[in-house]
């Protein structure tokens, strides 16, 4: 018997600090604990928080093996906001597979994960640990969201969509100084390693042994009638589509092996309007520069609980049949949102799910409990309409 349910590894940064405000602003049914390099600094966010004592402060340092074992020791789920990942979180995903403790995180290094993927699945198989990447913005609107629109194809119409479309319908919020931080480390990697660059233009990177039909790339504007809308780029779409299609694989391929889907943004704007706004956006590139927010950095509490985001997912039979389904979010995606989403995903893997151990993402591993979850308690909707 562990001693916490949760314990959140990173409680000091900003995306960490905002998932223990949310786990103590009510009984979740849960023990957890904070934990990081600094016992002053978990002290001051513990009494900043209003925590109190029964919320036990745990030091671990991701340089040091032996602390960061003993924390996954006295843990059933370890949650990390403690990135980049590719530079901080190995040991600790190593320590997770090796004792049998589930982890969940905010990853969206896809690089990093298939080398985690290839290193330690066999370890988490055989520990019974249920390690789940990509628990925030990355990638559980977008995962969680084709989970759902399948769900009712095959109410529906009795299959699943080949094909299907996400479409960021509007987003306002800005991303976090660590997924900042975390696309940086992704570029510099890929510039010194070409088979860096290889796993991230691959739509099939996640899906070791498997590769599927080739995929819409989304780099250029495109009309999209589904929706009567000039889109543009999305900037996670290299990231949440190699979820998806792990989602997929991981299930036994229930949307096919030949399942399409790509991710595009929706411009503003209707006609020429639209056609001039997707080609500008289209030439933005929110991670280019050196101007981004730095780790630890983010907005005002105002700012967090002024964003919000709503996701399109549109389906179609190869017979002309559509439905969509839409997710919604009433905080800015990279904080607000991320930060209940990733705490709700601890809590359903500590509560809710019964599953073997192993690599697997949310829509694999948790979709139907988490869905409930997100949307009683974290301001996600998942609708279907038509």
């Amino acid at each position: 018997m562990r001693e916490f349910d949760i314990v959140v590894y990173g409680a000091t940064g900003f995306t960490g600090r905002l998932v223990a405000e949310y786990l103590g602003c009510r009984d979740h049914g849960v023990t957890w604990a904070i934990a990081g390099r600094s016992a002053d600094r978990l002290d001051q966010v513990r009494s900043d928080l209003g925590l109190g004592p029964d919320v036990p402060v745990l030091v671990a340092d991701a340089d040091d093996a032996a602390s960061v074992r003993a924390m996954c020791d006295r843990a059933r789920v370890v949650l990390s906001t403690v990135g980049p990942y590719q530079t901080y979180g190995s040991a600790l995903v190593a320590a997770c597979a090796a004792s049998g403790t589930d982890y969940v995180d905010l990853c969206g290094e896809p690089a990093w994960m298939r080398e985690m993927i290839d290193a330690h699945a066999a370890a988490a198989t055989a520990s019974g640990a249920r390690i789940v990447f990509s628990c925030g913005f990355d990638s559980i609107p977008f995962d969680l969201g084709v989970w759902t629109l399948q769900k009712a194809a095959r109410a529906r119409f009795g299959r699943p969509f080949p094909r299907v479309k996400g479409r960021v319908v509007t987003m306002k919020g800005s991303f976090s100084g660590g997924t900042y931080a975390s696309a940086r480390a992704t570029m510099a990697a890929a510039a010194r390693d070409a088979s860096v660059l290889r796993l991230m233009i691959d739509p099939f990177a996640l899906t070791p042994g498997f590769s599927g039909p080739a995929q819409p790339r989304g780099l250029l504007p495109e009309y999209d009638d589904a929706l009567g809308a000039w889109t543009a780029p999305f900037v996670m779409a290299p990231i949440n589509t190699k979820n998806v299609h792990r989602t997929n694989a991981l299930l036994g391929h229930p949307w096919g092996t030949d399942f399409t889907y790509d991710e595009m943004m929706v411009a503003p704007g209707l006609g020429d309007i639209g056609k001039a706004a997707a080609a500008a956006m289209a030439g933005l590139n929110p991670i280019g520069g050196d101007k981004g927010p730095a780790p630890g950095e983010g907005p005002s509490r105002e700012e967090r609980e002024s964003g919000h985001y709503e996701i399109a997912f549109v389906g179609e039979m190869p017979s002309g049949e559509r439905l969509r389904a839409t997710v919604t979010g009433d905080r800015d995606p990279g904080y607000g949102s991320t930060s209940k989403m990733v705490a709700e995903s601890a809590v359903c893997l500590a509560r809710d799910v019964v599953g073997s151990g192993g690599i697997w993402t949310p829509g694999a591993l948790m979709a139907a409990p988490l869905v409930e979850r997100l949307t009683a308690n974290a301001g996600v909707t998942f609708v279907v309409e038509g």
